[in-house]
């Protein structure tokens, strides 16, 4: 099997918590690294933002990725990226235009601005679209953090565009599968659940006290967020509610995103106005190797989301046997078993968080959380995505093999019936 991934907005070789790139990105590289591993080549077809991206990366055998030129390759955010999807297209339809007819079984698009473009792919090339949304514009809309942007009407409009047309669409809990099917009249037969993963070579429990030294953190109790610091992500939440536990060390790992790149340094000034800069430390995005490291380092991670359609940083931690306090959002309560690898909270009041990150750091299960934390992340790995992924990619192929044979034979018998119609009318067929 063949599959043409798009990823129109961010490349899976972009640092996660930088910019616009983030869970997705882990999700499209793991995933096709997967499948190339289960005998599926895998071309995934993303935006050049350098003009030093070569045309075409070999990943890994059986995975490719290919920068394509649209639009100019720095300036551009996700919100400007409609006005570069013809040209996006234009790309992906010439690449396989230059291969044998049939070059592609399947089209895999992540995120609505990737479906306009697949559908437009897949219509052309005969194939069935597998559309995974990840984020809806209703849902985040939903949830906005105070002072934050609300997503335009014109990607709800697209997302419905992109529901109407996949053969198949892919969401990672059965929470976003009743999303789909209450906001966007979404078919539920057309909807698989396939629960992201992670890496559980590299996100594995190891020595605290070792991974604080090797990231250069002190000694005591230390709660750590991981990702975009943007108000999406509600790190500003976090630091009030730390702010009411004096003894409690903070660590942030990440980069300004969307609407937090207007004060970049915002939360740090956040930090200083609270009276504790002194017990916060930023820290860039980390590669994979340091974050497991800050994961092992921290006693609880944190994850203050107003929306998320999973959590992989909850995942990641948990597997490195770091307990979890989130927020009980979107995918979260499917991450994170509430009391028993961590905690869900309600709300984003900073006086509830503070009062869950006491209790559980006051609480004694530390260790028996953790335990329960790296069996329960066992459960989620990009393995197990892998195959439910290619169940789903089977499964649209062949309903989209059965409707063309249908709609092929409706058309023969409509050309039979014409014909028939004609002589008996005495006009010739």
């Amino acid at each position: 099997m063949r599959a043409a991934v798009i990823s129109v907005h961010t490349s899976p070789l972009a640092q996660p918590g930088k910019g616009d790139a983030g869970g997705l990105n882990v999700y499209v590289l793991q995933s096709a690294l997967n499948l190339a591993r289960r005998g599926v080549a895998v071309d995934i077809f993303t935006r050049a933002t350098s003009s030093a991206d070569p045309a075409v990366v070999a990943v890994a055998p059986g995975v490719t990725v290919r920068n394509v030129i649209a639009g100019p390759f720095e300036g551009l955010d996700k919100y400007d990226l409609p006005t570069q999807l013809c040209a996006f297209a234009a790309a992906v339809l010439r690449a396989e235009a230059a291969q044998e007819p049939g070059y592609y079984d399947v089209v895999h698009s992540h995120y609505w601005l990737s479906g306009q473009v697949g559908w437009l792919a897949a219509d052309r090339w005969a194939v069935p679209l597998v559309h995974t949304a990840h984020t809806l514009a209703a849902v985040k809309n939903a949830a906005l953090a105070d002072g934050d942007i609300p997503e335009p009407p014109l990607r709800a409009v697209g997302e419905q565009q992109v529901v109407d047309e996949a053969d198949r669409l892919i969401v990672n809990t059965a929470i976003e599968a009743d999303e789909l099917v209450a906001l966007h009249n979404a078919d539920p037969d057309r909807i698989d659940v396939v629960h992201p993963g992670v890496d559980l070579e590299v996100f594995t429990p190891g020595d605290r006290t070792a991974a604080r030294a090797a990231l250069g953190l002190g000694d005591g109790p230390m709660v750590a967020f991981v990702g975009r610091i943007q108000p999406l992500k509600a790190p500003d939440v976090l630091l009030r509610a730390v702010a009411q536990l004096p003894d409690l060390q903070v660590v942030v790992a990440g980069g300004p995103s969307g609407s937090g790149l207007a004060a970049p340094d915002g939360l740090a000034e956040l930090a200083a106005d609270l009276g504790m800069a002194d017990r916060v430390t930023f820290l860039p995005p980390l590669p994979r190797a340091e974050l497991a490291d800050l994961y092992r380092a921290a006693d609880l991670v944190a994850v203050p989301s107003y929306s998320e359609s999973f959590g992989l940083v909850a995942v990641e931690a948990q597997a490195c046997g770091t307990p979890v306090v989130a927020a009980r959002v979107g995918g979260l309560p499917v991450a994170v078993r509430d009391g028993v690898t961590g905690v869900l909270v309600d709300g984003h009041r900073p006086d509830d968080w503070a009062a869950a990150l006491g209790a559980v750091l006051s609480s004694g299960r530390l260790a028996e959380m953790g335990r329960a934390a790296v069996e329960h992340a066992g459960g989620f790995s990009w393995g197990h995505t892998a195959d439910a992924l290619l169940e789903s990619y089977r499964r649209a192929i062949a309903d989209y093999g059965r409707e063309r044979q249908r709609a092929a034979g409706l058309a023969l018998r409509a050309r039979r019936d014409g014909r028939r119609w004609n002589l008996r009318r005495g006009v010739r067929a």
